[in-house]
């Protein structure tokens, strides 16, 4: 518990820079995932607790052997306990997923008529990839030549 003392409870600028959340948010995170998903506090370790070494693997793509030594926990309930944070996390999905909805022709929105379909382009213009005619061939050679003959340049510089 000391530790977690030491990550969220000294300042928002410490909670931040270790677990990527101020310390009201961690709180609420760690409020969602017990009352919702029914993460619960084991003997040992609470529920913050496992929310923040979840945090910290995630934030840091720390490994399991590091966030041993900073918890002062074995490697076993290290993942057990990353694991059910895991599982709880992705039983929020329902909750906070946003499935995304089409955008029809007739929108006025300026930000999406960059993407209006443009029927002024020729289809035609473009080069198959497997397109193997001798023309083709001979540039795509005399490319990759030129290409080679510029890095063998820059690397005797």
């Amino acid at each position: 518990m000391r530790n977690m003392s030491f990550l969220c409870e000294v300042s928002d600028i410490d909670c931040r820079d270790q677990l990527r959340m101020d310390r009201a948010t961690f709180q609420k995170r760690c409020f969602i995932l017990q009352s919702v998903c029914g993460l619960k506090s084991s003997s040992r370790v609470s529920v913050a607790e496992k929310v923040a070494m979840f945090l910290s693997i995630l934030a840091h793509h720390t490994k399991n052997r590091c966030v041993k030594f900073a918890f002062k926990r074995s490697g076993q309930t290290v993942s057990k306990h990353f694991h059910a944070v895991l599982n709880s996390v992705l039983r929020l999905h329902a909750m906070f997923l946003v499935r995304p909805q089409a955008i029809g022709e007739d929108s006025d929105d300026p930000r999406w008529g960059k993407f209006q379909a443009d029927d002024s382009y020729n289809d035609n213009e473009f080069v198959d990839s497997l397109d193997t005619t001798p023309e083709w061939t001979a540039k795509r050679d005399e490319m990759a030549l030129n290409m080679f003959n510029e890095w063998r340049n820059a690397a005797i510089v």
